[in-house]
C-alpha cells in the first residue's frame, strides 16, 4: 500500500466522513518553498490554491519564519487577551489604519467563521435585531450562526438558525430572469428586489447585510461593480449596517484595491478577515467602527485570538505585503493568467466562463453538449492539473467551478508555467468530453 493510501485509510477510520478531501487519491503535503510544495511520495507541485487562499506569501518565507522564531525564543507562545500583547496592539494599529473605517477598533479571533460570528453579534446587538441580509450563493462559515447566513445548501446542515436570514440577488447573473441584462439593468433589478424584500419579508429593523465582494466557495462569482454601493444607499436609509466579508478578498489579492469592497466605492461599518494574514498561522478578526465594537455590555475575551506567535507571523506577513507592493504583483500576474485563460477558452466547449480579479480566478466547467454545469468535468480538470504538477481548488454552487488563488509572490515564470499547465489540462479534459469519455 502506498504512503498516501495508508494515510487515507487511517484518516477515514478516525475523521468525519463529511471532511472534504481533494482528488480521487488524496495527498499529504510535507514540504514547501516559495510557490512549490512536495507530497509524502516525493512529487512536486506548483501550488495555485495555497491552503485555501491562506499561504498568501507562499511557503517558508524567511521574514515570517524569523519573526515566529524570535517570538518562540522568548518562551512565550500564549498569554491570552487578559494581558497586554504588544504584537496584537501593533497589528491592530495597522489594520485599523488600512481599513479606512472611521475610529476603527479591531478584535482578533481564530478563523473566518469566528470573525463573521463576531461581526454578526455586534450588528445584532447594535440593532437589537436577529434579521440579517446576505447574498445567494454566499458562504460565511461552518458554525451555527454563520451557516444560517450562508446561501448555499451544500454547506448548510440545518433548516433553522439563530439568525433570521433573507437572501438577495447579486452574484446570480446566470439565472434566466437576468439573461442579457446590462450591468446597469441588473443592478437596478437587484436594488428593486432589495426594497421589496425589506417591505415584505422583514419585520422591522434589520441588523445588517453581510456579503463577500467576491464569493469564495461560491466559485469566485461576484456582483457587478457598484451594486454593493447601490445596496448600501438603501441600507443607509434604514440604518442597516454593512459587513464586508474580506476573509478571501483582503490584503490586495484582487489586484485593484487593498480590500475587495474597494471596487464598489464603499466604506463598510465592519470588515472581517482571516486566512492570508497569518500566512498559514491561525488568525481571524473584525475591524469595525469604534462605537459598534465598544457597544457590547457583557465582558468578552478570545483565549487564543491574537496569540503572540500568530501576531508575529501576521505582522511580518502584512509588512511584507506592503513593502513588496504585492497588490500590484497580483494585478500583473492575474492579468497574465486570466487573460491567457480567456484567450484559450474559445477552443474548449467545456469552459462555460473564466472570471476573477487579480490572483483570485476561476474556470467554470459545463457539459459541451448542453451547457449545463458539470461537476465531473471540474473534478477531471483538478486531476489533470495535479498529474501535470499543479494544485488547484474547487467550488461553485453546483460544484462545477475550478478556482485558483496562487501566492501573491508569484513570479512571471511561475505564472507562465501555471497557465501552460492549465491550458494543457483543459485540452485533455475537453478532448475526453467531446469524444464522450467524460460525463456531465
Amino acid at each position: 500500500m502506498s504512503e498516501h493510501a495508508n494515510l487515507l485509510k487511517r484518516h477515514r477510520a478516525v475523521m468525519p466522513s463529511w471532511m472534504a478531501l481533494n482528488y480521487s487519491e488524496p495527498i499529504e503535503i510535507v514540504g514547501g518553498k516559495g510557490s512549490r510544495v512536495t507530497d509524502a511520495e516525493g512529487n512536486g507541485y506548483l501550488d495555485f490554491f495555497t491552503g485555501i487562499l491562506t499561504n498568501m506569501l507562499g511557503y517558508d518565507v524567511p521574514e515570517v519564519r524569523e519573526a515566529v522564531e524570535r517570538q518562540l525564543a522568548t518562551g512565550v507562545v500564549h498569554t491570552s487577551t487578559a494581558y497586554l500583547v504588544r504584537g496584537q496592539i501593533e497589528l491592530a494599529e495597522k489594520v485599523a489604519r488600512l481599513s479606512g473605517i472611521p475610529d476603527a477598533k479591531v478584535f482578533f479571533v481564530n478563523s473566518g467563521t469566528e470573525a463573521n460570528e463576531t461581526a454578526l453579534l455586534l450588528a445584532a446587538y447594535a440593532r437589537r435585531s436577529d434579521q440579517v441580509l446576505a447574498l445567494r450563493q454566499s458562504y460565511h462559515g461552518r458554525s451555527f450562526g454563520t451557516a444560517g447566513v450562508t446561501g448555499n445548501r451544500a454547506w448548510r446542515n440545518l433548516p433553522y438558525s439563530p439568525l433570521n436570514a433573507h437572501f438577495l440577488h447579486g452574484a446570480d447573473r446566470h439565472l434566466p430572469q437576468f439573461a442579457g441584462m446590462s450591468d446597469e439593468a441588473y443592478v437596478d433589478a437587484c436594488v428593486h428586489d432589495l426594497r421589496h424584500v425589506l417591505a415584505t419579508a422583514t419585520g422591522g429593523d434589520v441588523a445588517a447585510l453581510i456579503t463577500e465582494p467576491i464569493q469564495g466557495v461560491g466559485g469566485f462569482t461576484m456582483p457587478p461593480e457598484g451594486l454593493l454601493a447601490a445596496y448600501k444607499s438603501v441600507l443607509d436609509e434604514a440604518g442597516i449596517l454593512f459587513i464586508s466579508d474580506e476573509v478571501q478578498t483582503g490584503w490586495g489579492r484582487t489586484g485593484e484595491n487593498f480590500w475587495g469592497i474597494g471596487n464598489h466605492g464603499v466604506t463598510p461599518d465592519m470588515m472581517t478577515f482571516a486566512k492570508g494574514l497569518g500566512n498559514g498561522f491561525t488568525i481571524g478578526g473584525v475591524v469595525a467602527r469604534g462605537d459598534l465594537m465598544d457597544g457590547l455590555h457583557a465582558l468578552g475575551i478570545s483565549t487564543f485570538g491574537g496569540n503572540p506567535v500568530s501576531m508575529a507571523a501576521a505582522n511580518a506577513t502584512l509588512d511584507y505585503v506592503l513593502d513588496h507592493d504585492l497588490r500590484a504583483n497580483a494585478a500583473k500576474q492575474g492579468g497574465t493568467l486570466i487573460g491567457g485563460l480567456r484567450s484559450a477558452a474559445g477552443r474548449f466547449p467545456v469552459v462555460g466562463d473564466v472570471r476573477g480579479k487579480g490572483l483570485m480566478f476561476a474556470i467554470e466547467l459545463v457539459d459541451p453538449g448542453t451547457g449545463e454545469p458539470s461537476p465531473p468535468l471540474a473534478a477531471a480538470l483538478m486531476e489533470a492539473a495535479r498529474e501535470r504538477g499543479l494544485l488547484i481548488g474547487k467550488g461553485g454552487l453546483y460544484g462545477n467551478v475550478v478556482r485558483m488563488a496562487p501566492p501573491m509572490t508569484l513570479t512571471d515564470a511561475e505564472a507562465a508555467e501555471g497557465l501552460g499547465v492549465l491550458i494543457a489540462s483543459l485540452e485533455a479534459v475537453n478532448g475526453e468530453a467531446v469524444h464522450g469519455e467524460a460525463g456531465s
